[in-house]
């Protein structure tokens, strides 16, 4: 049987899927973006040398405003009921900074969106907010590490290979 697309219809139209009778259960994703920059903006990301304030906290700020807000950014998602949103940043230095954004909610469809959705913002209010200093910064590998719950089960990516700038 050929792979069916949930978000179109048997015409080719994209749809909204229908949701009402499936059942609500924990779900859960964690997604993750890196940024990367020169290694003279990190260390002045991490010495709090930035003019507009402390990077890392308004970045995790805009991930979990944009968890919450992913039904008005991308078409076909469905509102949920978060029930938590986490993000975290994490300098790799000389040359790094990772995200990674936790969603839980008790819904009738997944959170992996919400969690991508988080990670991508996150990385572009960071971006935002050093671009003063480091214009050639790059959001990279914005994916899906792991979700849970659902009719779908559990999935966790593979390690992803360490690139360098």
């Amino acid at each position: 049987m050929k792979p069916r697309l949930s978000h179109v219809d048997a015409r080719g139209k994209a749809r909204m899927v229908d949701v009402g009778l499936k059942a609500v259960t924990v779900r859960s994703a964690t997604a993750e973006a890196v940024v990367r920059m020169k290694p003279a903006t990190l260390a002045l990301i991490q010495a709090g040398g930035m003019k507009k304030g402390d990077v890392f906290a308004v970045a995790r700020l805009a991930g979990i405003m944009a968890a919450k807000r992913t039904p008005e950014l991308i078409p076909l998602c469905h509102p949920i009921a978060l029930a938590g949103v986490t993000v975290e940043i994490t300098a790799e230095p000389p040359d790094g900074a990772r995200i990674c954004a936790t969603v839980r909610a008790a819904d009738r469809t997944g959170v992996e969106m919400e969690a991508m959705t988080a990670c991508a913002v996150a990385a572009l209010a960071l971006y935002d907010m050093a671009k003063a200093v480091d214009r050639g910064m790059r959001i990279e590998d914005v994916r899906l590490l792991a979700k849970s719950g659902g009719k779908s089960g559990d999935y966790r990516a593979k390690a992803a290979p360490r690139r360098g700038r």
